[in-house]
């Protein structure tokens, strides 16, 4: 073995925390790289021109595009498959944590896939029960500043770099979705689910809030102040279960994932 060069820098032997930037990891100082999103959609930054994102304007289709294929080629034959959207700050060993990780098992030992973000917390406890539960354990995974890639209870993991191919991945292969409380990122997955299937740009799925507590107050929200305006109709809020019984949840969603449309069998 050769010997280190006493005047050597010294580099800690811990590694930092790497980054995802779709199958690329990087770490240290590559890992402050901006975003793929930013630097399709930010078009006010002044590290790059309008004039240079243009010229790359092709680049980044094919790019897209390859995100698309990959995607479908790795989900083709996954089959009936339920996402379980959560908080990525959710703690280990937390009620919030043992109810997803549960949620996870339970859609598992029925024989259905599970799909998560791939990330930490919740996502990371659906997974893990998913692999418990002897299912398919699905993670599609976000290049994000502040996530360090797949959590290690994935078995099929996708990377993408933005948002809106990863979103379609959720809505085209899942029969169902379970919402347990979460930020910005579950609101989003939310409300994208309640679009779609308000607009028919989907078959209607069940979409399960878990946490009475958490979800209520939006609910409520939702009724007295955004349908009393008419901004959406009272049919819509018919479009989300609410419960804290994650075994009715389950039952609500693995009911109607079934290979060939979103239709319970007898």
């Amino acid at each position: 073995m050769q010997r280190q060069n006493s005047h050597a820098k010294h580099f800690d032997p811990l590694p930092d925390p790497a980054r995802r930037k779709g199958s690329v990891v990087l770490r240290r100082a590559q890992a402050d790289a901006e975003q793929s999103d930013s630097y399709l959609l930010d078009r006010q930054s002044g590290k790059r021109g309008s004039q240079d994102f243009t010229h790359t304007d092709p680049w980044r289709v094919l790019r897209i595009q390859s995100e698309f294929v990959e995607g479908f080629g790795a989900l083709a034959g996954l089959g009936p498959a339920i996402s379980v959207f959560g908080s990525a700050r959710t703690k280990r060993g937390s009620d919030r944590y043992l109810q997803a990780e549960r949620i996870g098992e339970l859609i598992a030992s029925a024989g259905v896939a599970v799909i998560t973000g791939g990330g930490p917390g919740a996502m990371e406890a659906a997974n893990k029960g998913a692999v418990s539960g002897g299912g398919v354990s699905v993670g599609l995974g976000i290049e994000l500043p502040f996530e360090t890639g797949l959590n290690e209870w994935v078995d099929l993991g996708v990377n993408f770099r933005y948002f809106f191919a990863r979103k379609t991945m959720f809505v085209k292969y899942s029969q169902g979705f379970i919402v347990l409380p979460g930020g910005y990122g579950t609101l989003d997955e939310l409300f994208e689910a309640l679009t779609l299937v308000q607009t028919e740009k989907v078959t209607g799925f069940p979409i399960v809030l878990v946490g009475t507590a958490y979800w209520a107050p939006l609910l409520e929200w939702l009724k007295n102040t955004v349908v009393e305006e008419g901004a959406i109709s009272p049919p819509d809020l018919d479009l989300i279960r609410l419960t804290d019984d994650i075994e009715e949840a389950v039952d609500i969603v693995v009911n109607s994932a079934r290979p060939n449309g979103f239709v319970a069998e007898d």
